[in-house]
This record gives C-alpha cells, sequence and structure tokens, in this order.
C-alpha cells in the first residue's frame, strides 16, 4: 500500500475513533452531581432526574433518615420536580422536541434487537433467536416475571434470553447491563404492544 492508501487509512480510523467516542460518551448514564451541603449538619439527596435536590437539616451526610423524613424528603423532591417541569413545559408533560429525540433512541434501539434478533451472532453454532421465535412469537415477555420450568426459579425475561442463547445457540450469556440485552428486550416487548400485562401467567 502507498503512502496515500496508508495515510487514508489513519484518517478514517481516526475519524471513526472519534465517532464511537461520541456515541459511547453520549450514552453513558446521566450521574447526578448533588451540591455540597452548606455545613458538617445536613445533607443533600438528589432526585433520579440528575438535577433536583433538596438540602436536609440536622442529618449529616452518610447518616439514614428515619422513615417519616425521608417520606417527607422524597415529596418534597417530587413537589420540585413537578413545579419544574411545568415552568420548563408551560404545563406540558414533556416537550414535542424531548419526544421525537425519545421516540427515535426507542426506534433505533428496537431495530438493533431485531437486527440481533434475527442473526447467528450471539451463539457459535449458526442458530438464531427468529429460528425457534419467528418474529419473536411465543415469546410472551408480558407474563414476566414468572416461574420458569427450565431454570426452575422465578425468572425475568432477559434471564430467558440468556438462558436461550446459552443452550440452544450454545453463546455465551450477555451482562444485564449490556447494550445488546437491552436491545432484544426492547425488540420483543415491542412485538406485544398493548398486550395486558399478566405475571405469573403460563
Amino acid at each position: 500500500m502507498n503512502r496515500i492508501g496508508t495515510l487514508l487509512m489513519a484518517v478514517a480510523a481516526s475519524v471513526a475513533a472519534i465517532a464511537w467516542g461520541t456515541y459511547a460518551g453520549a450514552r453513558e448514564p446521566v450521574r447526578h452531581q448533588v451540591p455540597a451541603a452548606p455545613d458538617g449538619k445536613s445533607k443533600v439527596v438528589g432526585l433520579c432526574d440528575g438535577a433536583t435536590s433538596v438540602v436536609v437539616p440536622g442529618v449529616a451526610a452518610g447518616e439514614t433518615m428515619a422513615p417519616e423524613k425521608a417520606r417527607e424528603v422524597a415529596g418534597e423532591l417530587m413537589r420540585r420536580y413537578e413545579e419544574k417541569q411545568k415552568l420548563a413545559h408551560g404545563g406540558a408533560e414533556h416537550t414535542q422536541r424531548e419526544m421525537r429525540v425519545w421516540e427515535a433512541e426507542l426506534k433505533r434501539t428496537i431495530d438493533e434487537g431485531y437486527k440481533l434478533f434475527h442473526s447467528p451472532e450471539l451463539g457459535t453454532n449458526g442458530i438464531s433467536c427468529d429460528m425457534c421465535h419467528p418474529d419473536a412469537s411465543n415469546t410472551h415477555p408480558e407474563t414476566y416475571p414468572k416461574f420458569q420450568t427450565q431454570l426452575k426459579r422465578i425468572a425475568l425475561l432477559r434471564d430467558m434470553i440468556n438462558w436461550c442463547i446459552e443452550n440452544p445457540m450454545e453463546g455465551p450469556k450477555l451482562p444485564e447491563d449490556d447494550e445488546r440485552m437491552k436491545a432484544l428486550e426492547a425488540y420483543i416487548i415491542s412485538t406485544r404492544k398493548g398486550v395486558p400485562l399478566a405475571p405469573g401467567k403460563h
């Protein structure tokens, strides 16, 4: 390969690395950076939205609140969150832009799950999920959690996904936080949209 070809390949690799870094960084979960407590005799509790927080006087950092106090703090967090939502969106729960972004991300995840479900790449013997479950049929995600006879215990949908990957497909199980597991679950559940939940049903 000549010098120009080598240079072009290096540039392409750099661009790909930057793109992947941006993509991966965008997928990092929100880390709630709560404000520092005003003194050593109070603590700050943050809501799971990553932005709302409450200062709790009389409870030092690391201390456990009494049940009554914890309920009071949780109620105040939700009150502040709901008030903030009203001010930000003019009374609407979410903006149209937010909804479009979230819908696009959900579609991307479902589409990725569809590809994985119809691909043998998760196993080692050429079998793919759809060969036993065309269009995710007979997966019944709405019935989980339930006692699963193969596992001899209460199982979630992801437990059975891994069971199928390890057994019929002879592949390594996926970690619970693996993006591929999330995509598979999203695709399977999307095929049962509108079906009532029926945990434990056989």
